[in-house]
């Protein structure tokens, strides 16, 4: 796999890697690719997003979410997916922290959570098969993402890239990467860091169509996330 070639990252070879990015990176043939994959997807897609938006109105619950993360060289966006969470959820996501130190300890080490009270029973499916995420073509066509890439993280979790922060700002996020295809919520942050940095340092045309393929394997056989 990809990111098992990287060694251990240090402040040295971090500091220096936004240099050592892959040309493809930002690369006009990746925006081509990525402009090209998302208008043949659209007239698939399209219908499937109005369905499933329709599907979460009805339970009086907006069907679009939009969340600020951080894009290229720092600048904050508005990353759409299909709704999956309560209306209250942060404030449910604050109350179920405070009373659970083990759920806290595992959301401070991977910003996620295995039992998440503010994801519903509909949500859950769109989770686990990633059909909540198919609205990101929207940012994809805008050149806020790519279709590979970093995963797409908000200004807090910035931090936890340390010495390598440069090098995630250098590209552009992705709809999908390393990450997705390797494990999702069963490797560490840290792991995830590595496979992102792995990913900037060697991206390529073939890159993208393995993850991308990779990735439609992960939706026909998903093991939630």
């Amino acid at each position: 796999m990809l990111y098992e070639k990287l060694s251990d990252h240090g402040a040295e070879f971090a500091a220096g890697l936004r240099s050592q990015a892959s040309s493809w990176l930002n690369s006009p043939g990746k925006r081509a690719f990525d402009i090209g994959f998302a208008v043949l997807l659209l007239p698939f897609l399209v219908p499937v997003i109005a369905v499933l938006w329709a599907t979460i109105r009805l339970g009086a619950s907006p069907g679009i979410f939009g969340h600020t993360r951080i894009g290229r060289d720092g600048a904050p966006f508005r990353c759409w997916k299909l709704r999956t969470m309560v209306p209250d959820a942060q404030e449910r996501l604050s109350a179920y922290l405070s009373e659970n130190p083990e759920a806290a300890a595992e959301w401070s080490q991977k910003h996620k959570l295995s039992n998440d009270p503010r994801i519903t029973r509909l949500g859950a499916f769109l989770r686990k098969t990633s059909l909540d995420e198919l609205p990101q073509i929207w940012n994809v066509l805008k050149g806020e993402m790519s279709f590979v890439g970093s995963r797409p993280i908000v200004r807090d979790e910035l931090k936890k890239y340390a010495d390598a922060q440069a090098a995630y700002l250098a590209q552009r996020p992705g709809v999908t990467g390393l990450w997705q295809v390797s494990g999702r919520n069963d490797i560490s942050y840290e792991e995830r860091v590595r496979m992102d940095l792995a990913y900037i340092r060697s991206a390529s045309l073939l890159t993208d169509l393995k993850i991308v393929c990779q990735t439609v394997l992960v939706i026909l056989m998903p093991t939630g996330r």
